[in-house]
């Protein structure tokens, strides 16, 4: 730890806090826990913590007391830095083992941190002992984020509905992700390669492009940078058509959000659906409600979007996989984590690069050629089998990425 530790207050005192995040991630969990919780203080007082700074040094002074461990490790989740978090509460709780409050957090650190298989074994050890609210909930939720949807099927037959009426949301949506993981299995393997198969099962969004580029090289169907293009925007917007058609959906209109990217977007899509534009309202029924990127939209129109009116279907183009929006598309051309919109340093009037993008040429592009096909056909077969499950129930947030790894920007 003595040279991690040395690295931390070299990137400190060169002013580069993030880096000196970073620079602790190899080390997490292996540091005897005094200079972890030291090296989190002097974090915590570069960014001005002063909460958490104070946790640390209890901890470090006393890292065989389970509440300094404990406050550690959710100072550390509640900043936003859990994988730090991950090794004083797993010690905490080897300290009380019978801790439910100790459990708690060390499944939601590992839940910020995507490390779901961790979290369900760490439940699933407590074999018949576990509670049903909200342990047995969350052992089904991290079972089938894991990519087993099975498994989390047998939990879930021993899961009672909730006494409390705050946790009736949360399994409604989780039955239906589970309803949906039934659908996705019978239109594709829904294994850790299938990423249009996980992004409907967990979000209840028909993804309708598959990156060409690095898909054996770590990115599984995801862009890490994009570039966009028109022709892009424009191949998004054929998926769109073909899961429309497959899915029995008849829309009359296509409403338009007032981001200048949403309504470029939308203009284009009216025009390739042959139906008129009109302005977004939260009632208007059969209707395709167009946006570039949700995470741009402010918070009153995302908490309009969040239930849906019938028939109407949003269609997000470029969905970042890192940071997903507050509320879930139905459908995603795409996946990315940043993106470089095609029109950002053109300042001509929306109707004409709308035009631009409803003329682009659709066909996908070869990329590299590590990618499976993904044909039309493919696509417009899947659609149908999983439009029993499309269009249901609320656009609910979800942070993880699932069981389909792809590589990342630190």
């Amino acid at each position: 730890m003595t040279n991690a530790m040395e690295d931390v207050r070299r990137l400190l005192k060169n002013g580069d806090l993030p880096g000196a995040v970073r620079s602790l991630r190899p080390h997490a969990e292996t540091a005897p826990l005094p200079e972890l919780a030291g090296a989190v203080r002097a974090l915590a007082d570069a960014a001005g913590f002063e909460d958490l700074a104070g946790a640390a040094e209890a901890a470090a002074a006393r890292p065989q007391d389970p509440q300094a461990l404990y406050d550690l490790g959710y100072g550390c989740v509640e900043r936003g830095i859990a994988f730090l978090a991950v090794a004083p509460l797993r010690e905490a709780l080897r300290l009380l083992p019978g801790s439910r409050p100790l459990l708690a957090e060390l499944v939601s650190a590992l839940e910020d941190e995507h490390r779901h298989a961790e979290a369900a074994a760490l439940l699933a050890a407590r074999g018949d002992g576990l509670p049903a609210w909200p342990e047995t909930y969350l052992l089904v939720h991290h079972t089938l984020l894991a990519g087993d949807p099975a498994g989390a099927r047998a939990a879930a037959a021993r899961l009672p509905d909730p006494e409390d009426p705050a946790w009736h949301g949360a399994h409604a949506r989780q039955r239906r992700m589970l309803a949906r993981a039934e659908l996705a299995a019978t239109a594709g393997p829904l294994d850790t390669t299938d990423l249009r198969g996980w992004q409907f099962t967990l979000t209840g969004a028909l993804l309708g492009t598959i990156s060409p580029y690095g898909y054996d090289a770590g990115m599984t169907g995801r862009y890490a940078y994009l570039g966009d293009t028109h022709e892009l925007c424009r191949r998004g917007l054929h998926r769109l058509a073909l899961a429309l058609a497959a899915a029995g959906q008849e829309p009359a209109t296509v409403s338009l959000l007032p981001g200048r990217s949403d309504r470029i977007l939308g203009l284009a899509a009216a025009a390739v659906l042959g139906l008129p534009a009109v302005p977004y309202e939260p009632a208007r029924t059969d209707t395709v409600v167009v946006a570039y990127d949700l995470n741009d939209c402010d918070g009153d129109l995302v908490q309009s979007l969040r239930t849906r009116a019938d028939r109407q279907v949003l269609h997000e183009h470029a969905t970042r996989w890192t940071g997903p929006p507050p509320v879930s598309a139905d459908s995603s051309a795409l996946l990315a984590q940043i993106v470089a919109v095609a029109w950002k340093d053109d300042d001509r009037p929306e109707e004409e690069i709308a035009r631009e993008v409803a003329a682009a040429d659709p066909t996908a592009d070869p990329g590299d050629g590590a990618a499976p096909r993904d044909p039309d056909e493919a696509f417009r077969a899947y659609a149908a089998a999983v439009a029993p499950g499309w269009l249901t129930g609320t656009r609910d947030h979800l942070g993880s990425p699932g069981p389909v790894p792809s590589s990342r920007f630190a």
